[in-house]
Parts: structure tokens; C-alpha cells; sequence
């Protein structure tokens, strides 16, 4: 594993989830945590979805939100907010802000693309 890993902007890709991520740190070396950079443009929800068998933490960068985290009733966060999402827990977040929305998505243990389920049914 390396002792330092570079942020490459150019890395960011689109997701069906309906916003955009930079992988900053998520390989077999380390199983145990990752850690994405989640950018939402100004008045987009993310589906529905939750992750199987791995905690998230959301640490609010930049920009104001509404995210919802199971039952609970929807909550506005801002620049360093962290919202912590169970294992297996449904969840959305909705860019209520005029800029981008950007956090980091710290993930326990690391995120694997077939945990994510999506559960908007589209």
C-alpha cells in the first residue's frame, strides 16, 4: 500500500446513481476501508440505494443538503457534517444548494460494487 495517494481529478467518472465519484482510495491491500470523493450537481437526488454488509460515514465538503437515512425524517447538512449510514440502510441525498454538493464517502469495510443495491426500481 502506498504512503501517500494522489488526488487526480480527471479519474472522476458518472454513475447511474446520478452523481459523480473519485476513487481516493479503494484496493485489496487495504479491505477494510475506502474512501470516495461524491460530487451531486445543484437539485439532483441520488437514487435510492444501500449498501450491503458496510458502513458509510459522509463528511460534508462543500455545499448544503437534505439526506436521508432509513425512517428517518430528512435532515439538512452542511460543510462538515457527518452523516453516518448503518450497513444495509436505505439512503438518498438531495443537492439543495446552488453549487456542486462534494463529499467524502468513507466506507467500512471497503466499498465493492456488488454490495451496492439499488433501490429506486429503475
Amino acid at each position: 500500500m502506498k504512503n501517500v495517494e494522489h488526488f487526480s481529478a480527471h479519474t472522476e467518472f458518472s454513475t447511474d446513481e446520478r452523481c459523480y465519484i473519485t476513487e481516493l482510495h479503494n484496493t485489496d491491500a487495504d479491505k477494510g476501508c475506502s474512501i470516495a470523493r461524491a460530487r451531486v450537481e445543484p437539485g439532483v437526488t441520488t437514487r435510492l440505494h444501500m449498501v450491503k454488509g458496510t458502513i458509510e460515514h459522509y463528511v460534508i465538503l462543500e455545499g448544503v443538503a437534505e439526506v436521508k437515512v432509513g425512517d428517518a425524517t430528512p435532515v439538512e447538512v452542511q460543510p462538515l457534517d457527518v452523516v453516518n449510514i448503518p450497513a444495509g440502510t436505505e439512503q438518498c441525498i438531495t443537492n439543495t444548494g446552488e453549487g456542486d454538493l462534494v463529499f467524502l464517502c468513507i466506507c467500512t469495510p471497503r466499498f465493492r460494487q456488488q454490495n451496492y443495491a439499488d433501490l429506486d426500481g429503475a
